[in-house]
């Protein structure tokens, strides 16, 4: 008996080339690579604060400070106004409106010069890290949520200030904020990073343009302090209406309208949409020109 025999073993070459359409997403590769994103999303949150003493307790001493320095500096100093709400509780609000966002664009706008080394060793979908870095500041949200909770809980059962209002249906739709903030924080933090790449001065002032758009948003005085002639120059600005709809959801006091609110939705979705298509288009050729 005769066995036929087996063809010679060929190497198989494998090309890996960058799409040649003007706008694409590599859905499947994203899903293929998400235990990647769910290991950057860890080591992002870790790494942040290792070595450290207090490790994640800086969370919420972060929030604490920022919060006292605004109540001594702008309340206790220079008298803004707070609508009645109290001091603290104003500030913490509007950081949850605010150090989401923050913390996304500070991290994303960096995604391509700060993975250069990486991207050039191996391949993945350029997305994955600042997707990743969207993801794992949600760690931090949420921790900080927990330190507005308490004083809220505080001040609303133990003294009673009629201008806060209690927990209510409207608290559910937070979530949906905070996906509004997502939206808008990605999508300038990829322009930025495509920027950051072929322009590097960007990255040293990124810190400053983050704060004076801090301050051009009702974060540190309430909408309600901007003259009415001025204010649809206040909601040309989407983090206006985000920051005002935290405040409105969770205290009962934030001063805006649907058309506003909407307003900022379709800005923010369409920086999204310019962030995907001039990131995906840099991130092609990017190792090549670095």
């Amino acid at each position: 008996m005769s066995t036929s025999a087996q063809p010679p073993f060929t190497n198989r070459e494998v090309v890996i080339q960058p799409s040649t359409e003007w706008f694409t997403i590599d859905w499947r590769g994203l899903l293929a690579y998400r235990d990647l994103i769910r290991q950057l999303v860890l080591r992002d949150f870790t790494a942040k604060y290792k070595q450290t003493i207090l490790g994640p307790a800086w969370f919420f001493i972060n929030p604490l400070i920022t919060t006292v320095m605004f109540t001594l500096v702008f309340t206790k100093v220079l008298n803004v106004p707070t609508d009645g709400v109290p001091p603290m509780l104003f500030y913490l609000c509007g950081m949850l409106g605010w150090s989401y966002f923050a913390a996304v664009l500070g991290a994303t706008g960096n995604s391509l010069a700060g993975n250069a080394n990486l991207f050039s060793k191996v391949y993945f979908p350029r997305l994955i890290p600042p997707l990743a870095l969207t993801i794992s500041s949600l760690l931090s949200l949420a921790i900080q949520f927990l330190t507005f909770l308490a004083f809220f809980v505080h001040i609303y059962w133990f003294t009673a200030n009629p201008v806060v209002q209690g927990p209510g249906w409207r608290w559910l739709l937070y979530p949906l904020i905070v996906v509004h903030m997502a939206t808008l924080a990605l999508g300038v933090g990829l322009i930025l990073s495509t920027l950051t790449a072929k322009y590097r001065d960007l990255g040293h002032i990124q810190g400053f343009l983050v704060q004076i758009w801090m301050y051009a948003t009702p974060v540190i005085y309430p909408l309600s302090r901007i003259p009415g002639k001025w204010q649809w120059v206040a909601h040309l600005n989407p983090m206006t209406a985000i920051v005002e709809s935290t405040r409105l959801l969770l205290l009962g006091a934030g001063t805006v309208e649907p058309k506003q609110y909407l307003l900022s939705v379709l800005l923010s979705v369409g920086v999204l949409l310019v962030g995907l298509f001039s990131y995906q288009r840099a991130a092609r050729t990017f190792v090549d020109t670095v």
